[in-house]
């Protein structure tokens, strides 16, 4: 299984309804997608406060790199994707994304 981890720093004008917009259209896709499973998204809660900006974040699992590849070329996603782009500060460096062979983390 492949866990698909994504931090976003928002610009401090973009709106809880932007976010959770956003969010929804990609749990939407999630649901539509063999392969992907489980999105979960929100606000950090940490009461370590290490997020250093990136407070908003997601995680899906995809039972394979295929599946996580058809979700990363499917048009809802680059569509979604650029939203997180276009609300992200500094776009594509407001965000991380961190991608889990989880067959293989010890």
């Amino acid at each position: 299984m492949i866990r698909h981890i994504v931090l976003t720093k928002f610009k401090p004008d973009v709106s809880s309804v932007v976010i959770d917009r956003i969010y929804t259209g990609l749990a939407s896709l999630v649901d539509d997608l063999p392969g992907a499973a489980d999105f979960t998204g929100g606000i950090s809660q940490s009461p370590e406060q290490l997020e250093r900006g990136f407070k908003h974040g997601f995680v899906i699992d995809f039972d394979s790199w295929e599946a996580l590849q058809n979700y990363a070329d499917h048009p809802r996603h680059r569509a979604l994707g650029g939203q997180l782009v276009e609300n992200a500060v500094g776009g594509i460096d407001g965000i991380l994304v961190v991608d889990l062979d989880l067959a293989s983390v010890a």
